[in-house]
């Protein structure tokens, strides 16, 4: 395969265009510091990564801000620390306010020359809407958890993946996911037939972060260190 054999890309967001442990961590790290808590980042990311997986697993109807309050209580209860409803309705209501990766934004416009874009998102609607203002990007399809009633790694927000690359008139095989997450994306994805990209988006960190270790192994196509690794990728391999 080349990277120019295909005709749509579909993008997990959050971890991949979207930095959604700092957007955490934003949040997290101030509370543990109010309740006491010695534990780094990285440390307290981990803690709630199980949780908010859990979460999504046992409450697929749930809004990601429900999800998010959800599992912050999750986290408080597993760490002995009280988390009251300001701190719940803090992060459930912070998603708008996660950055972007510095490259996210270039390495569309780039993409989006070649390319359609299709954002298949374990979010809300209203919440991916303030993303999108700071990505600044116009996709070609946005489909949330909302839309599909599950989250990824749910095979049916796969299927609706495929069924919407099929109403955009994509041929099978000309569809390449690209995401950071190998629990959350690769795993289902490869079991869906697709193609993938791994925007290892922690290469130069170990451990698995916000992110749930892979189930099972799995792996990628291609691999790049960021977007715009990619994006320059697509260009070397253009004609």
């Amino acid at each position: 395969m080349n990277l120019t054999d295909f005709d749509a890309l579909s993008f997990d967001c959050y971890g991949t265009l979207i930095d959604w442990e700092a957007g955490l961590s934003a949040v997290l790290v101030p509370w543990a510091r109010r309740r006491g808590l010695d534990l780094t980042e990285e440390q307290l990311l981990t803690a709630y990564s199980p949780f908010e997986a859990s979460v999504e697993a046992e409450h697929p109807t749930d809004l990601y801000p429900d999800v998010l309050a959800r599992s912050m209580r999750l986290l408080g209860e597993r760490l002995g620390a009280q988390v009251s409803d300001d701190d719940a309705a803090g992060l459930a209501r912070s998603v708008p306010d996660w950055p972007p990766f510095p490259d996210s934004h270039a390495a569309l416009v780039a993409l989006s020359r070649r390319f359609k874009l299709i954002i298949l998102s374990n979010v809300d609607r209203a919440s991916f809407a303030g993303s999108n203002q700071r990505l600044d990007v116009t996709f070609t399809s946005i489909i949330t958890a909302q839309d599909v009633g599950s989250y990824k790694p749910s095979m049916r927000n796969f299927e609706a993946l495929a069924e919407e690359a099929a109403r955009l008139g994509v041929p099978p095989g000309r569809l390449l996911h690209v995401a950071q997450s190998l629990f959350h994306d690769h795993v289902p994805a490869k079991q869906a037939g697709l193609p993938t990209v791994w925007i290892n988006r922690r290469h130069a960190r170990s451990g698995w972060g916000a992110t749930p270790e892979p189930p099972a192994p799995v792996t990628p196509d291609w691999e790049f260190p960021s977007m715009a690794a990619f994006a320059a990728a697509v260009d070397a391999s253009a004609p």
